[in-house]
């Protein structure tokens, strides 16, 4: 849930025109880290006030026709009125659980590492439930928008709902493992997938160009890249990415970990 409602509140409002743009911390201009602790919250949508969630922009700006990720917080028993979007988005589950369906469809409360997608168009409720409910959303055009149910239109595609062991996953190293999402990690094309790594594994993520982003699902990570001076310790929410050939290298603590991965390029995992 948001902190101090009020106070979000009149930032949200004060910042409702601003671009929603990745923090930079120094590193070259290819390489970006932002830990969940240092992600900006706003309000998802103003206009519902304390009712609204919360909106944390990793990457990209959600209100221009540009694609974007940014994570969305709701307090415990949080339900969404019947609503569409007028484009098509992705997402993870990171903390809680959540619901997303047809208005009379019945509940299914999808845990974290889910995967699921939302046509544009499309008629829908969101609800949440759990001390801490967060997810990653990810929009190819924006802006992100709520719109109301009567403004709903066809959708050009189905929706998609993947629980982590529905996923199918195959070896990419020794205690690596990738569930493509869409598209192949071996293309040198647009992609979405999901990495898992065993407690304890260090290697190096190695994207072969284009733009990666990728976000801690899961686990408590350990990056860094050869050309930093400092190495970040990322837990759920944190977000890393660079553009053009870029090796980064990760190490996961305490428990398996999860990663979200979308890249315009080729990438692969290998152990060290």
């Amino acid at each position: 849930m948001l902190r101090n409602p009020k106070t979000a509140l009149a930032a949200a409002v004060a910042a409702a025109a601003a671009a929603c743009t990745t923090l930079d911390r120094g590193e070259p201009s290819q390489v970006r880290v932002l830990p969940a602790s240092e992600v900006e919250w706003q309000l998802l949508n103003p206009l519902r006030g304390d009712a609204s969630p919360g909106a944390g922009t990793l990457w990209g700006d959600r209100g221009a026709p540009v694609p974007c990720g940014f994570l969305a917080k709701f307090v415990d028993g949080f339900s969404s009125p019947p609503h569409i979007h007028p484009v098509t988005y992705r997402a993870v589950v990171i903390r809680g659980l959540v619901h997303n369906d047809d208005p009379d469809a019945e509940d299914e409360w999808l845990p974290s590492g889910s995967y699921w997608t939302q046509p544009g168009g499309e008629v829908h409720i969101t609800a949440a439930q759990g001390s801490e409910n967060v997810a990653y959303v990810e929009i190819e055009r924006g802006p992100y928008l709520v719109k109301p149910a009567a403004e709903s239109f066809d959708p050009t595609e189905a929706p998609v709902k993947l629980r982590p062991e529905a996923m199918e996953w195959r070896s990419l190293a020794e205690g690596a493992e990738v569930a493509p999402l869409t598209g192949n990690p071996g293309d040198d094309a647009l992609t979405r997938s999901m990495v898992r790594l065993a407690d304890g594994f260090t290697g190096v993520l190695r994207a072969e160009g284009g733009a990666l982003h990728a976000v801690v699902v899961t686990g408590r990570w350990v990056h860094s890249v050869d050309d930093l001076s400092e190495s970040a310790t990322l837990e759920p929410g944190s977000y890393f990415g660079s553009d053009g050939r870029v090796a980064h290298r990760i190490t996961c603590t305490g428990e398996p970990c999860l990663l979200y991965v979308r890249t315009d390029g080729a990438f692969e995992v290998d152990a060290e």
